[in-house]
């Protein structure tokens, strides 16, 4: 039996001044070791959702769990547990990405011993621009920069919040080398998305939100022959 390194029950999110619940009092859990696509349009919940496990945004009610940790008992170890890239590239240019994951690493108090940027940016095919600027980075790059810093403090889980938006067809098909590189390497992956054919290729699982509401969460190969 797979182990499952989220487990949500019962969770619920309404935003002041709105009379809809932008999560609807939500189930879901992730086996570890997946690729786990939450597959819905946009202003379905997937922002909100992941939000939540960041601590950005506090929830109104249900039980939430990260690696067996509950996230209203040790958020600061849940976030700890979780690395985050947001749809914005935020990065400063006038750093060179070596720059960028050490201070990273700095903010996430990592042990010299334990710090392996050049691994992680080897990893995402950035090793050759470690000490270039980060302007002189094209498009796709920045984005697996992104996904590097947001790899620094060895996460277990890595969320990617509709990393491919707005990008072309040979970035994006990069992209998805580096989440399955990093996925065999033993990350769990969480990828929130609105393509269809992205989730189809990279994903074990889907869910399926919609306006506050999981209407589906099965196996990519079940949910695709439901379709």
């Amino acid at each position: 039996m797979k182990k499952k390194i989220i487990k949500v029950k019962n969770l619920s999110k309404k935003y002041l001044g709105d009379s809809k619940y932008a999560l609807d009092h939500i189930e879901l859990s992730i086996n570890q070791g997946s690729i786990f696509g939450l597959l819905g349009p946009n202003g379905a919940g997937k922002s909100t959702f992941i939000n939540i496990l960041a601590g950005l945004v506090n929830k109104d009610n249900g039980d939430v769990k990260v690696c067996g940790i509950d996230l209203d008992n040790d958020p600061k170890t849940v976030r700890g547990n979780l690395g985050v890239v947001p749809q914005e590239i935020m990065i400063d240019p006038f750093f060179t990405p070596m720059e960028i994951m050490n201070i990273q690493a700095g903010m996430y108090a990592v042990n010299k011993e334990n710090i392996r940027n050049l691994e992680i940016l080897e990893t995402l095919g950035l090793r050759d621009k470690a000490n270039a600027y980060a302007r002189s980075l094209s498009g796709g790059m920045k984005r697996r920069l992104m996904v590097a810093k947001a790899m620094v403090h060895n996460p277990q889980i890595l969320i990617l919040d509709e990393p491919t938006a707005g990008v072309d067809v040979e970035l994006r098909s990069n992209l998805w080398r580096s989440i399955k590189k990093l996925n065999k390497a033993g990350t769990t992956i969480i990828l929130t998305t609105h393509y269809l054919k992205e989730a189809e290729l990279l994903c074990d699982e889907i869910a399926v939100i919609n306006k506050g509401n999981v209407i589906a969460n099965d196996s990519k190969i079940n949910l695709l022959k439901r379709l």
